[in-house]
């Protein structure tokens, strides 16, 4: 109607399709009963035909109440929109938050594993260095590439403790990292930077205290090349026991062993230096 309310119409349309559900229901009801009253014989309706003809009716109010619950509430469909919103919004807060944590906990264990790294790489090379400065000070047997310089007396006269000692300095500047030196018991002294040589009685060496009978040898590790040519220069150690009667073996070692140790003194006044 022209002058009549906008919601008139939907209303009455609304009523009219709940009437026709209601007749439709009201129409089924009937069929269902009218085959058992049709019958002839005067008896009742049976009681199957009642429940289905309730359910049918039931079934049809609530899909009436459902109809009519939908078209006439309009928040329903904005308030699911809203709860949809709202919980995306939740749900992409919380996937930011899981990201931060994530990335959070991959920087830590960046930061473990670098210092841990750097403390295995610190610890193997402390290792290293006191390996290193244990075989120089004597302390620690080594094993390596190197020679045997065997000395033999002739002619009567003895290797002196001096010519020991220039072929132990000769090695040494040519790279010897760590030598030996045994007689013929076979006792043998590690040879260090604080080693002294003495002559001893019928051709005797004294070494640190320690008295060696020939013949003597030194196991000496380090270039076999270039400690070989330094024993050999004109004028060197093999020239000068050659030239007392003597002669100097010198053998390459593929694998020479240094095993006899020498006991670390106590500092009583050194300090190291912070």
């Amino acid at each position: 109607m022209p002058g009549g309310s906008p919601r008139a119409e939907p209303e009455r349309n609304a009523k009219a399709d709940d009437d026709a559900a209601t007749v439709d229901l009201s129409r089924a009801v009937e069929e269902v009963a009218a085959p058992a009253v049709g019958a002839g014989s005067g008896r009742r309706v049976s009681t199957a035909a009642l429940m289905i003809a309730a359910l049918l009716a039931l079934l049809g109010f609530t899909l009436v109440v459902q109809l009519r619950t939908t078209s006439t509430d309009p928040t329903v469909a904005a308030t699911r929109q809203e709860d949809l919103v709202r919980i995306l919004y939740d749900l992409d807060a919380r996937e930011v938050r899981l990201r931060q944590d994530i990335a959070a906990l991959e920087e830590s264990q960046r930061q473990l594993r670098s210092g841990e790294q750097g403390r295995r790489v610190a610890l193997e090379e402390a290792s290293r260095r006191a390996d290193e400065l244990g075989i120089l000070a004597g302390t620690l047997p080594a094993r390596g590439p190197g020679l045997s310089v065997r000395f033999v007396a002739g002619g009567g006269e003895p290797i002196s403790a001096s010519r020991v000692l220039d072929a132990v300095q000769e090695l040494r500047g040519a790279g010897a990292e760590a030598m030996q030196i045994s007689g013929g018991g076979g006792v043998a002294v590690r040879v260090v930077a604080s080693t002294y040589f003495l002559n001893g009685d019928n051709g005797a060496l004294v070494v640190d205290g320690r008295r060696l009978t020939g013949p003597f040898t030194i196991t000496v590790i380090g270039d076999p090349a270039t400690m070989r040519t330094a024993l050999n220069i004109p004028g060197g150690v093999v020239a000068s026991v050659a030239g007392d009667g003597g002669n100097v073996i010198v053998e390459d070692r593929e694998v020479a062993e240094v095993s006899a140790l020498h006991a670390p003194i106590s500092l009583e006044h050194a300090r190291p230096v912070s």
